[in-house]
């Protein structure tokens, strides 16, 4: 990336991830690499499992998948498996290379990658909520809501990768300012938000609707979209540590989607439930 890159808007950057090849952890790569020789496990549920911990990985498939699906194909794919098995196992090894690698492409920006390998985690996290609310409300299609939430901050990964420089500024704004919402952090610096990259960036990969509205805060009314904004807040706000001020609330709205009280929806979640937090205490 050029440092002229630093000064683009979002017209730019949605071009220009629109088309780039995206890279993947090297866990991933070292784990599939493993995989393809091992003929006894090799299969598209075993390759599946690998992929589901890596979002970059994820969207890289199913974006290969979306710009090759035959005119025949009629129903939009979005889970891993269902991905897997209608491109092939061998097309997929072939095509859809786990490279270039996260770590490499970031070697000269150790802070950037940190921050990459803690978002992953944390999506990932989302993802398992979603997935376990989803069986609890007996979703037959469960693992569409996990997509939906590993994916759901996929362009904050891909700009830490892809524009660290101006993403460290935006944490320094953050960090100066606790007070600072992210949005307003990300509108000074990039001049537009990473949400409103996540939703162009989704549409110029031609990703699937259903996971697009999946990923919409304005749909939240719906069942399914605020199990996937529930699961990523809880995500986001426990990684700050069990005691985030934010808890509280989001134990209250996640008990009134899974009609649990808040101290069974928090028994649930966090470690050592009974003292992370008073759900009485004012907040």
């Amino acid at each position: 990336m050029s440092e002229g890159e630093n000064h683009k808007g979002l017209e730019h950057w949605v071009a220009l991830l629109a088309h780039a090849d995206l890279p993947v952890l090297k866990q991933t790569s070292r784990e599939l690499a493993l995989l393809r020789e091992d003929d006894d496990n090799l299969n598209a549920h075993s390759v599946a499992a690998v992929i589901a911990h890596d979002p970059l990985m994820t969207v890289k498939l199913l974006r290969y998948l979306q710009q090759h699906k035959h005119k025949i194909q009629t129903a939009e794919v979005m889970q891993v498996d269902h991905a897997l098995l209608m491109l092939g196992l061998g097309p997929f090894f072939s095509n859809v290379l786990a490279e270039p690698l996260v770590e490499n492409m970031l070697s000269a920006h150790i802070p950037a990658l940190s921050n990459v390998l803690r978002v992953v985690h944390r999506s990932h996290r989302a993802s398992e909520y979603a997935r376990d609310w989803a069986l609890l409300l007996h979703d037959l299609h469960f693992e569409e809501v996990r997509v939906a939430a590993l994916l759901r901050d996929i362009s904050e990964i891909l700009m830490w990768c892809f524009n660290p420089v101006q993403m460290l500024e935006i944490g320094e704004l953050k960090k100066n300012d606790r007070s600072l919402r992210s949005y307003v952090a990300e509108q000074q610096v990039l001049g537009f938000s990473l949400r409103d990259l996540q939703r162009e960036l989704a549409t110029a990969w031609d990703l699937p609707k259903l996971l697009l509205k999946l990923m919409d805060d304005a749909s939240a009314r719906q069942e399914r979209v605020r199990n996937v904004v529930l699961a990523v807040n809880l995500a986001r706000h426990s990684a700050n540590g069990w005691d985030d001020a934010a808890l509280p609330d989001d134990y209250k709205l996640i008990g009134e989607l899974l009609r649990l009280p808040a101290v069974d929806v928090m028994a649930m979640v966090a470690p050592d439930s009974g003292n992370v937090c008073d759900l009485d205490k004012p907040h």
